[in-house]
């Protein structure tokens, strides 16, 4: 994207939220997933011909993205094809950022997608863009302690209303309007960047990141629904994220109706009535929290010491959202279901009634409802995956890009 007169460009690249289908892409990220492997292995796993197999490997071999452990090859194997290969890992990482209403996570990933380290930062405040230089210069300061690494790109995961081309966000939570988040990242890290929907990055971590996963885990229509301080879905189609061109959809204002008032004037808006904020007014309110620490984790600590209000504040959430996916659930009747976000894994107590109230309000047969994976870290693999997607798509190309 051409930056404003006198300063650098920017490496804007949209990401690309799917399972890679390129040979290239096929062999590193099942290299990535289940390595060390044989190229026999891989060749299988794949679907490639062996010969196409060889040739991917070398490539990625010569590229540095790959490893050869002969220290693992088969008592009487035979011959380089039967030398497993592994992702060479620890020469570099990737930087995923997750720019929250709240708090903005900063991680560094490397190239199987582990998160080797994490911090956390409040969001800063008041003009977007002296708040994005502060985030961008933490960030920085974050990676300038991997002095044996070399990082490869970064990725931003946000709220709002996003344009991956551009790298360009509204959030009207945040204040942001035309936020150059993209710019900002990248020159302030000098680094390739991508930035994408929080909650379809979510989702695409779920697709590329959850361990040995199958053609048939991803086939047909997944919905990817999140909770925590905002709230909202994510679509997937045989293992890519649908990303529509004017951005994700909303569902902050689906009525739930509950008495909460909202930003937008209405009342019973979901984000109003089971984001952490209206949970904690609501316990404020009705005097279940008195003490100083008036945390969302506080609350949840009183539930456990035996409040019956605390529980009784956490239970409508949990049985709010269970409606709130059973209406989502029968309107898209997609093949699988997750949930994310922290008000679905912090206070695993309520998940039972969130069942129950799926399972009361949805019209459909019988489905099970997963939870994610990643607990409490979802919003840091969402960032990684981010920083991670053009190189699980074409991680050739990145690399010459990288050098270029």
């Amino acid at each position: 994207m051409a930056s404003r007169r006198g300063q650098a460009q920017a490496r804007i690249v949209a990401p690309d939220l799917r399972i890679a289908d390129g040979a290239a892409g096929s062999v590193f990220r099942v290299a990535a997933d289940r390595g060390p492997l044989s190229r026999d292995v891989i060749a299988k796993a794949t679907g490639l011909s062996i010969a196409t197999v060889n040739r991917q490997v070398s490539a990625l071999l010569a590229a540095g993205l790959l490893r050869e452990r002969a220290d693992l090859t088969e008592s009487g194997a035979i011959g380089r094809p039967r030398i497993p290969v592994e992702v060479d890992h620890e020469p570099f990482l990737t930087v995923g950022i997750h720019i929250g209403a709240v708090t903005t996570g900063i991680v560094a990933a490397d190239l199987r997608g582990r998160i080797i380290s994490a911090v956390e930062i409040p969001t800063p405040s008041g003009d977007q863009d002296i708040a994005l230089a502060s985030i961008a210069a933490s960030a920085k300061a974050f990676v300038s302690r991997w002095h044996r690494r070399t990082a490869l790109w970064a990725g931003v995961a946000i709220g709002g209303r996003v344009d991956s081309a551009t790298g360009i966000v509204d959030h009207p939570r945040l204040g942001w309007s035309q936020a150059r988040v993209g710019e900002a990242v990248g020159l302030g890290l000098r680094l390739p960047v991508s930035v994408a929907a929080h909650v379809e990055a979510m989702a695409a971590a779920e697709l590329l990141l959850t361990p040995n996963k199958t053609a048939g885990d991803t086939a047909g229509a997944g919905l990817y629904i999140y909770a925590r301080e905002t709230a909202g879905i994510a679509i997937t189609f045989d293992g890519k994220v649908h990303t529509p061109t004017t951005g994700p959809g909303s569902i902050s204002h689906l009525p739930t109706g509950s008495s909460a008032r909202c930003t937008c004037g209405g009342t019973g808006c979901l984000e109003a009535t089971i984001s952490d904020q209206a949970v904690l007014e609501r316990a404020r309110n009705e005097g279940v929290l008195t003490g100083s620490d008036q945390s969302i984790r506080a609350l949840y600590g009183v539930a456990r010491e035996g409040s019956e209000e605390a529980r009784a504040i956490l239970v409508d959430r949990a049985s709010t959202l269970g409606r709130t996916v059973a209406i989502l659930r029968d309107l898209f009747n997609p093949d699988r279901v997750v949930l994310g976000g922290q008000a679905f894994t912090e206070y695993p107590e309520g998940i039972a009634y969130v069942a129950k109230a799926f399972e009361r309000a949805s019209s459909l047969p019988h489905k099970d409802v997963h939870i994610t994976g990643f607990g409490n870290r979802v919003q840091a693999h969402a960032a990684g995956v981010v920083s991670l997607s053009s190189l699980y798509s074409d991680p050739l190309g990145v690399m010459r890009r990288v050098a270029a």
